[in-house]
């Protein structure tokens, strides 16, 4: 990418957010909006890869607090086409710069690239932000693989105990038809305008200088004699993988995991970027969820309730545990069995939290109804709505 392109691109357009949202709006906008332009979800339509590119790139600005200053900073200064610095000619002292004459300006006497020496574009000063700017002399530097963002769905136990799943991903990589070369016969020239580094330096006074991506090899160090058909000269193409990722025990539903070294391929002997996994984890028909601890809901008879006992409740993938229910239980009193939860970071298990429901049968035999009609008769004194009717007079 040109400087001129990262001053007048407007990223905050493209993922469809204001410029004061938030890192976390910018993050949703992003995956929204790369789900529905994805390759893999829009086989052979090249404008929804052109959009996905952009999503990316945008993502890759804004998602990143430090280079999101410094665009803001650089969009501030110079993107309405003009810079004003005090002290020079015009109203108020003041004088303008054309973006055009900034970013390539005109053609003129005095060092290459620039009239009076001062064409240049300012490479030195955004070029830490795409190119880590290769000064002048320098090769070019190794340059890292993007990000690749992808999502997998797992089963509720698989969340609890962790897994290990396939995963397919598209991204760029070095073209296999060349070799990453960008030439069909796999013998690219160094670059006579750059001779090599994929970047140019324009000359200004003194000792102050400027470099920007070389236009003829686009910041390459090399150009290719026979463009390759697959990749049309750039030496990457979208490559489609599947590998086996481990995802580890206690993950959450919504939960982001960040591989590192597993995103896309380098360029020039450059590390890999990073792959962000987001995991989606179904439900299960008895267990629950909340933070570290596991939850189930245990029936109980009114007789276990009122006289207490042992009941025996089930564990996730283990064998059921007895836990021993004290007199006078009221409904819904939730107990613990400790260490029977999801695995947390350090490796230890939360626990499994164990709520009471007292049951009540929805037919009687004479027997119980016999019992229950004596139960009656012995506890008709006790009012157990006295203390309510009490408590809203006083209200």
């Amino acid at each position: 990418m040109s400087t001129k392109d990262f001053v007048e691109k407007d990223y905050y357009k493209v993922l469809g957010v204001p410029k004061d949202a938030t890192e976390a709006e910018i993050k949703k906008a992003y995956r929204k909006l790369a789900r529905e332009n994805h390759p893999d979800a829009n086989k052979g339509d090249t404008a929804a890869e052109e959009r996905f590119k952009e999503i990316s790139e945008a993502n890759d600005v804004l998602g990143d607090p430090k280079r999101r200053k410094e665009y803001d900073e650089a969009r501030a200064l110079f993107g309405n086409g003009g810079f004003r610095a005090p002290g020079a000619n015009g109203p108020g002292g003041s004088f303008n710069f054309d973006l055009g004459d900034l970013f390539g300006g005109a053609q003129g006497q005095g060092a290459p690239g620039g009239a009076g020496g001062f064409g240049g574009g300012l490479g030195d000063v955004f070029g830490g932000l795409f190119n880590r700017g290769a000064g002048p002399g320098t090769r070019t530097q190794p340059r890292r693989g993007q990000d690749v963002e992808s999502e997998v769905t797992l089963s509720f136990t698989e969340a609890v105990d962790g897994a290990t799943v396939p995963l397919r991903m598209s991204s760029q990589a070095p073209c296999k038809a060349c070799a990453g070369t960008g030439d069909k016969n796999g013998t690219p020239r160094v670059c006579p305008t750059c001779v090599g580094t994929g970047q140019v330096s324009r000359g200004g006074s003194g000792s102050f200088s400027l470099t920007d991506p070389c236009v003829d090899c686009k910041g390459r160090g090399l150009i290719a004699e026979t463009p390759c058909d697959v990749c049309k000269g750039s030496g990457r193409a979208r490559s489609s993988r599947t590998m086996q990722v481990r995802i580890p025990a206690g993950v959450s539903d919504g939960q982001r995991i960040r591989l590192r070294g597993k995103g896309a391929p380098g360029e020039r002997g450059g590390p890999a970027g990073d792959l962000y996994v987001v995991v989606h984890v179904d439900g299960h028909p008895v267990f629950g969820r909340k933070d570290d601890n596991l939850t189930v809901t245990v029936p109980v008879t009114y007789v276990e309730a009122a006289l207490g006992g042992e009941v025996k409740v089930p564990t996730l993938g283990g064998p059921p545990v007895t836990l021993k229910l004290p007199a006078g239980t009221p409904n819904g009193r939730t107990m613990r069995a400790r260490g029977k939860g999801a695995v947390r970071k350090d490796g230890t298990r939360g626990d499994l939290l164990v709520t009471v429901e007292v049951t009540v049968p929805k037919e009687l035999d004479d027997k119980a109804k016999e019992a229950l009609e004596a139960y009656r008769e012995a506890t008709a004194d006790e009012d157990p709505r006295a203390e309510l009717f009490q408590a809203a007079k006083g209200a």
